[in-house]
């Protein structure tokens, strides 16, 4: 039989391809206002969970959850981004894409392991078995795929294939990591309305043999325990974790959900025992944290810096979410502390003129400190400080009616960030204890285009939220009132683009 021109067709597209084209057509429409400039975002449509963050072949991958058709959650792609320095980034071809019959309607979170020469995600494959949405109606299941090059994956099918107990529906998120000889992961799971944390151990990461139950949760401990992380730091074990339905306790998990941690031990039974749920960022935003073991030893944590159900603006601009500094853990006693990764000063632009302290009641502009990507160094003595608020204001319009407050509050002693003013469709305060015996409290402030992130020079807290100023809100001023204190920025710089 013979063929004419008009019976050939063309091979049909993949979901990659189709992703890829989507993510394509998309760019044009992405409006720049809120777009970082040295934070991973997707390059169009929605981002959420980093899912795997993995160190290959002299360079950082960070993959992220992903739908490029549009500005909003859906069926889950992995997003895909590399970095030889963890500050200047560029986008790669989306890795994983939803459609086989273990991955249906979403490639959930996971993480990302190198096994000699090949990199391999591990990663929830979902579907719905009833209405999309129906929680009830679902199936999840652990799943892996690989690649040489670190560009094309391919998929192995599901290598978890059932819960350890059938009436367990949510399971997801797995957690890989090699100790001695064996593989092992964690994930997270929900019998009921009790969390619990599976563990399982693998020669191969293709054959899995459930251990135990890590830890499960209890009265006021919520009811799903999402993308868990446990690993050691010092001699310690730490089980990082993003919890749902923990209520709200005076200043303390404010946000609808958050991420936090224990720290304890990790028997021989394979039992986790510890201390008290800790907040792991103070912030508006802030969630999903995942862990990475750095080449020189350091304990490396990224999170997506948005959460459910918060505001969020730069839909209508057609892209969405983003991702935190990269941060190194400490453990401090029975603490994290938590650092902006060193290598970020290679951002630095020239020095900007800093200020003398200043006590004054009312406010200061500084002229010389001005922009949407800014790191600002800011001390506040508090040595007799005992009423009204002493700090800084950010993101400042020039006629007044946009600002960012980060400000001491004496008489609550607490340091406080207040976005009531910071653009489009945000509010609210969220802050943390300060010693009242310490006299120089000294915080790193990393300004982008919608996001502030606070440190503490020390370690002891951050602050991470969301902001939506206009563009031409830049102005920084120091603020005082009542009596005692001082404040200073003695360091300042224009920040540069993150992006190759």
């Amino acid at each position: 039989m013979t063929m004419s021109s008009n019976d050939i067709r063309e091979p049909m597209p993949s979901c990659l391809d189709l992703a890829q084209r989507a993510l394509s057509d998309g760019l044009p429409r992405v409006i720049q206002d809120y777009r970082p400039g040295y934070h991973i975002a997707p390059p169009a449509g929605w981002m959420n969970d980093p899912n795997g963050v993995v160190y290959f072949r002299g360079e950082y991958h960070v993959f992220y959850q992903h739908y490029p058709f549009e500005a909003k959650w859906g069926p889950m792609y992995w997003g895909h981004a590399k970095s030889a320095d963890l500050v200047h980034w560029q986008h790669l071809p989306i890795a994983l894409a939803p459609g086989d019959d273990f991955d249906r309607d979403g490639c959930f979170s996971g993480s990302a392991v190198v096994c000699g020469d090949t990199l391999a995600l591990i990663y929830t494959g979902h579907t719905w078995l009833g209405e999309v949405g129906d929680e009830h109606l679902i199936r999840q299941v652990q799943c892996l795929a690989t690649s040489i090059d670190g560009i094309r994956f391919v998929k192995h099918g599901a290598v978890i294939e059932t819960a350890p107990q059938d009436t367990i529906k949510h399971f997801r998120d797995p957690k890989v990591w090699k100790e001695n000889d064996y593989w092992y992961l964690i994930a997270g799971a929900r019998l009921g309305d009790m969390p619990l944390l599976p563990l399982y151990r693998s020669t191969d990461l293709h054959v899995w043999e459930f251990l135990d139950y890590v830890a499960g949760g209890g009265e006021g401990d919520g009811y799903m325990w999402e993308c868990p992380d446990l690993f050691r730091l010092n001699g310690h074990d730490v089980l990082l974790y993003s919890p749902q339905g923990m209520h709200c306790e005076g200043y303390e998990r404010l946000n609808k959900y958050q991420t936090g941690y224990r720290v304890g031990r990790l028997d021989n039974e394979w039992h986790f025992t510890g201390g008290p749920f800790i907040e792991l960022d103070n912030g508006h935003d802030f969630y999903a944290a995942q862990t990475l073991l750095a080449p020189d030893g350091r304990r490396l944590v990224w999170a997506w810096l948005d959460m459910w159900e918060s505001p969020m603006p730069s839909q209508a601009h057609h892209w969405c979410g983003m991702l935190g500094l990269p941060r190194e853990l400490e453990l401090c006693a029975d603490r994290l502390c938590v650092f902006p990764a060193r290598e970020l000063t290679a951002l630095r632009e020239e020095p900007l003129p800093g200020t003398p302290w200043w006590g004054e009641s009312g406010t200061r502009e500084v002229p010389d400190v001005n922009g949407n990507m800014l790191e600002i160094h800011v001390h506040l003595d508090l040595l007799g400080c005992t009423d009204g608020h002493l700090g800084i204001a950010v993101r400042c319009s020039d006629d007044g009616h946009e600002q960012t407050l980060l400000y001491y509050d004496a008489v609550l002693q607490r340091l406080v960030l207040d976005r009531s003013r910071s653009g489009a469709q945000v509010t609210g305060q969220r802050s943390v204890s300060i010693d009242p015996t310490q006299e120089l409290l000294a915080l790193r402030v990393f300004l982008d285009r919608s996001s502030i992130e606070v440190f503490d020079e020390n370690g002891r807290f951050s602050l991470s939220s969301r902001l939506y100023p206009q563009p031409g809100s830049l102005g920084v001023k120091l603020l005082a009132s009542g009596s005692g204190g001082r404040v200073s920025i003695p360091r300042a710089w224009s920040l540069a683009s993150g992006w190759l």
